[in-house]
């Protein structure tokens, strides 16, 4: 079966959206996936929702119809100003199981013509959803899970942007316990960055004034696992740029009302604005382009990613991350960069499924 979208004819396709699964990101996937699933399925393709990790419960015994299920299948979703409670979605899951895919999950994702990984975070970004793909032959969207794994982690990123002579700031890898956090906070060096190495969305990201909020945020980071990285803070303007295809997208500027582009910051209404970057020349926006089209492919990246910078007052661009499996809620910065290029959110949706079909992954 086959339907116009302009000028261009596409085949109907099942399509899984996978999103949620057990992240400090679950929030913002489930919205991201409640976007990508009803754009798709007003693309005209046979598109449903699943929970990586709740799954799906009490499915008919023609796993396959629901593909036609009513509005694919999408709940209600909101990101909230505080990460969610992980311990109460383990708890709400029926089976109590440990495995990382919910009922049924794999089973429809193997009747799918492809996967549309809405993953963010642990589970999603780290490439093991990706590895599993790979080895069960199921089509999926975005970058394959070594891509995926190494990207994940700010330390990687990291090791592979001094390797390749990309201008990062500085920064050290950290291991302590909380009782050493008072010697560490007296002996930095400020202004700093505290980050957990492998947290997104702002989350584990913290931006210490002083030495005594240094030593608060040095146990704080603690809670999200036994590493920490502690990068020079640069001061001046947030910009982001995308990556889709080979080509980077027009750079967007994030201004937090609040001063810090913290959760809150990105999610709530009114915590940012994100406008395309205005006040530099033709040279500095291919500069900016440039370099993350050079981390994208240095990371082994394909189809899509986005790269965040700083550009201080001396003009110099500094990367702090990219991100493999970027925000793909209607209003996440990537849907905006497209836009701005000339590209719908429902065409940038078809456009990643396009492209992720054309790979050859093994």
């Amino acid at each position: 079966m086959w339907y116009d979208m302009g000028e261009r004819k596409m085949m109907v396709l099942k399509i899984v959206v996978l999103a949620g699964g057990l992240s400090t990101e679950r929030a913002v996937s489930l919205v991201t996936g409640v976007g990508v699933c009803r754009a798709l399925r007003e693309n005209g393709h046979r598109a449903v929702l699943a929970d990586l990790y709740l799954g799906l419960e009490d499915v008919p015994e023609d796993l396959e119809s629901l593909f036609d299920a009513p509005d694919g299948l999408c709940p209600e979703a909101r990101i909230d100003a505080e990460a969610p409670d992980l311990e109460a979605v383990r708890k709400s899951r029926r089976d109590q199981s440990a495995r990382v895919f919910g009922p049924n999950v794999l089973e429809l994702c193997q009747l799918a013509d492809v996967v549309f990984v809405g993953l963010h975070g642990q589970d999603g970004e780290d490439g093991r959803v990706q590895a599993a793909f790979d080895l069960l032959g199921i089509p999926y969207t975005g970058s394959g899970y070594l891509a995926a794994g190494v990207s994940m982690s700010k330390v990687m990123t990291k090791r592979v942007m001094d390797a390749e002579g990309l201008p990062t700031p500085e920064w050290k890898l950290l291991q302590y316990k909380a009782e050493d956090a008072h010697k560490l906070a007296a002996e930095l060096p400020m202004p700093c960055v505290v980050k957990t190495p492998a947290g997104g969305s702002s989350l584990g990201v913290f931006l210490p004034e002083d030495r005594k909020a240094l030593e608060d945020v040095l146990v704080k980071a603690l809670e999200f696992g036994p590493e920490v990285l502690i990068e020079k803070r640069i001061y001046g303007r947030e910009l982001t740029v995308g990556v889709l295809g080979d080509k980077a997208l027009p750079p967007l500027e994030v201004l937090p009302a609040g001063g810090e582009f913290d959760y809150a910051a990105k999610y709530q209404a009114g915590g940012a604005q994100e406008v395309l970057v205005e006040g530099i020349t033709e040279e500095q926006q291919k500069e900016m382009g440039e370099l993350a089209l050079r981390l994208h492919r240095a990371l082994g990246m394909e189809v899509y990613s986005r790269t965040d910078f700083i550009l201080d007052s001396d003009g110099k661009f500094w990367i702090l991350e990219l991100n493999s499996l970027p925000g793909m809620t209607p209003g996440s910065l990537v849907p905006k960069m497209a836009k701005a290029a000339g590209m719908s959110y429902n065409q940038l949706c078809e456009e990643i499924i396009t492209q992720s079909l054309a790979l050859k992954r093994r």
